[in-house]
């Protein structure tokens, strides 16, 4: 018996079963018809629909994963600053650029900054302000009081000492722990704005972060200022010594010539609520050689400061605001010196009655070139005409002087030979009518000249023609 013939003859054998095609499916399928399956094979063989497949092959892969950070960092950089809040919220890797783009900061939550996430979130910062944050305001009130670049809830139980900020205030413990802290992690720092640190505190932040540059202390003490010798690339300086309702502090000649010795390549420098004399702004004057501009707001210093400003070379712009007495009694005016290089004069919210101490600031800041003087009260027509002093004033700015008239403007400026642009704005006892034919002669040689004195009588006159300011009686007649 052959091999063949012992091989089974059944139909349901499995030997003689057929393959199956991928056309069975569909032909033995009761409800697909011929037309059906043709169409189907054709469609499938299609580019599209091969692209299709493709793509839906590559829809969940993040393609992003193949640029580098760099690249992707230039990217966002085009982005408008609108949409920063979104890019952060794409994934955690946009989250930590995002995070690496951002250079300013002002933190609200100290526990943020303790915990160390304010430095890891944020490794690139340079400008860091923690006024704020070093508050324990209550959370419950709804008042809200600003002051400046403070801001912070007040209780409706509060003291009557109205010292709110002093009594919410961190210790200076944790204060120079949080600068501990960010210190260790912000290498890039360029700027600092805080309250209530220590000479321990600041010397710790400037072992670390070498490249510091501009620093703002609130509530500032002598003792605080023997750390900041250690910041020697520092070019900018506010100190704000007291604040009136906030806080209080003091600043003296001690902590001012310790200032001078420490900074001597400060080029800006602002006294805000400090005290101190002759001799601590004369110490400043000598040892900062290069210091180019001086702002002095809300002064508590004695008597006779004014001299000191001879001694500083390089000062080209003076900043007086917010003072409610320049000097009430200076040296004699034989005695004071000039500033070679100032420039510019800016007095800003001061009372300008005292006639003495303009006197003495106008012969020390007589070689300036630019005159702003800026919503001043007690600036009289004697009071400006001290400003004949200034021998070769350029630029002239008028705001908000209420009480100058028109005679003593001219008798001023008619004096200066080498007067180039005015500006006049909200001045209202500076009368149009009241212009002489010199005053008007000396206006057509102007190179800018912006008059707006009254602003009443400029409303009027733009609106003269167009009947809006009539009496109703005028538009309502009885027919």
């Amino acid at each position: 018996m052959s091999f063949m013939e012992k091989l089974p003859t059944s139909p349901k054998s499995p030997l003689r079963r057929r393959r199956s095609s991928w056309t069975g499916p569909w032909l033995n399928h009761p409800t697909t018809s011929f037309k059906q399956v043709v169409s189907a094979v054709i469609q499938a063989q299609s580019p599209r629909s091969r692209f299709k497949s493709l793509s839906s092959d590559f829809s969940d892969v993040d393609r992003t994963l193949s640029l580098s950070d760099s690249l992707l960092l230039k990217i966002l950089e085009k982005l408008p600053q609108s949409q920063n809040n979104d890019v952060a919220l794409v994934c955690k890797r946009w989250l930590c650029l995002q995070g690496r783009r951002l250079r300013r900061m002002k933190v609200f939550d100290w526990d943020f900054l303790l915990s160390g996430r304010l430095v890891s979130r944020f490794p690139k910062l340079t400008n860091v302000d923690l006024v704020n944050a070093c508050l324990n305001p209550s959370r419950n009130s709804g008042i809200l009081l600003c002051h400046k670049s403070i801001s912070f809830h007040v209780s409706t139980d509060s003291s009557s000492n109205w010292d709110f900020v002093e009594e919410n205030l961190l210790d200076n413990e944790m204060v120079d722990r949080g600068l501990r802290v960010l210190g260790r992690g912000s290498f890039d720092l360029l700027k600092l704005v805080v309250i209530n640190a220590t000479e321990l505190g600041l010397l710790s932040l400037a072992e670390d972060c070498s490249d510091l540059q501009e620093l703002e202390l609130h509530k500032c003490s002598d003792n605080l200022l023997r750390g900041i010798a250690a910041c020697e690339n520092l070019r900018g300086l506010r100190l704000v010594g007291s604040v009136d309702g906030l806080y209080s502090s003091s600043v003296s000649d001690i902590g001012l010539t310790i200032l001078a010795q420490g900074c001597k390549r400060l080029v800006k420098l602002e006294l805000s609520g400090c005290e101190g004399s002759f001799d601590g702004i004369k110490a400043i004057g000598q040892c900062c050689e290069v210091l180019d501009e001086l702002s002095i707001c809300d002064h508590r210093m004695d008597d006779g400061w004014i001299a000191a400003l001879s001694y500083f070379e390089s000062l080209k712009t003076l900043r007086i605001s917010s003072c409610r007495k320049i000097d009430s009694s200076p040296e004699p005016e034989k005695l004071l010196g000039s500033c070679p290089a100032l420039e510019s004069l800016q007095l800003k919210r001061c009372c300008l009655n005292d006639k003495e101490g303009m006197r003495a600031l106008f012969k020390v800041c007589d070689g300036v070139t630019k005159v702003n003087i800026q919503d001043c009260w007690g600036l009289d027509d004697d009071s400006f005409s001290l400003a004949k002093a200034f021998r070769r004033v350029r630029f002239l700015s008028l705001e908000g002087c209420s009480i100058l008239t028109t005679s003593g403007l001219e008798s001023v400026i008619l004096h200066w030979e080498e007067l180039e642009s005015m500006r006049v704005v909200s001045c209202k006892n500076i009368k149009d009518s009241e212009i002489s034919a010199a005053l008007s002669s000396l206006f057509s040689l102007l190179k800018e000249l912006t008059w707006r004195p009254d602003t009443r009588s400029h409303l009027s006159s733009s609106l003269e023609g167009t009947g809006i300011g009539k009496r109703g009686s005028k538009f309502f007649k009885k027919r």
